[in-house]
C-alpha cells in the first residue's frame, strides 16, 4: 500500500497548493507608508491620552486613581507641603556632606531625623486622610487610602501624575 492509497486523495499540485498559501485580500495592508502612517496614529493616540491622564481626566486614570474619593485625596495632598516630597533631595544632601570625614556623624543624625520625619508626617496624614473621607465620604472605604496619600505625598511635586489641581495653601473642594 503506498501513502497516496491512505489518504484516500492525489497529493495535490504545487501550484494548487501555492494558491492555497497566498494571503487573503482582506488581510490589512502592510506597505512601508501605511505602517509609518499606522505608528503615527497610534503615537499621537497615545499622546493624546497621556496628556489626559495628566490633566486627571477621569476616563484616561487608571483603577487605582479613579473616582471623588482618590481626587479629593489627591487633592488633599496637593493641598499641603510635606517632608516627604523634600526626602529625596535631602539624602542627596545628606550623602554629599557625608563625603567630609568631619561632618559624617552630623549627616548620619540628619539622615535619621530626615526618616523618622517622613514617617511621623506618614502617620499624621494618614489619620487625617481617613478622618476627612469618613466625614465626606462616609460609605467609601478608606482602606488603602493613606498608602495612596503617602504615596503621592513623598514624590516630587513636578513629577507627581496626575499632576496637581491645587497648589500648596489652597483649600481643597
Amino acid at each position: 500500500m503506498s501513502e497516496a492509497e491512505n489518504k484516500g486523495r492525489p497529493t495535490p499540485k504545487r501550484r494548487d497548493a501555492q494558491a492555497k498559501r497566498v494571503v487573503n485580500s482582506l488581510a490589512p495592508a502592510t506597505t512601508k507608508e501605511e505602517r509609518a502612517k499606522q505608528k503615527t496614529q497610534l503615537r499621537e493616540q497615545r499622546a493624546q491620552t497621556r496628556a489626559a491622564y495628566m490633566r486627571g481626566e477621569e476616563s484616561a486614570l487608571p483603577a487605582r486613581d479613579r473616582g471623588p474619593v482618590r481626587r479629593f485625596v489627591r487633592d488633599t495632598v496637593d493641598a499641603r507641603r510635606s517632608v516627604g516630597e523634600y526626602f529625596l533631595p535631602l539624602l542627596f544632601i545628606v550623602l554629599v556632606v557625608s563625603r567630609a570625614p568631619k561632618l559624617q556623624v552630623v549627616a548620619v543624625l540628619l539622615m535619621y531625623f530626615i526618616m523618622l520625619s517622613a514617617i511621623v508626617d506618614w502617620f499624621l496624614l494618614t489619620r487625617r486622610i481617613k478622618k476627612e473621607v469618613g466625614e465626606k465620604f462616609p460609605d467609601a472605604s478608606i482602606k488603602g487610602l493613606g498608602m495612596y496619600a503617602w504615596t503621592r505625598s513623598t514624590q516630587l511635586r513636578r513629577l507627581r501624575a496626575p499632576k496637581p489641581q491645587t497648589t500648596p495653601g489652597k483649600k481643597k473642594s
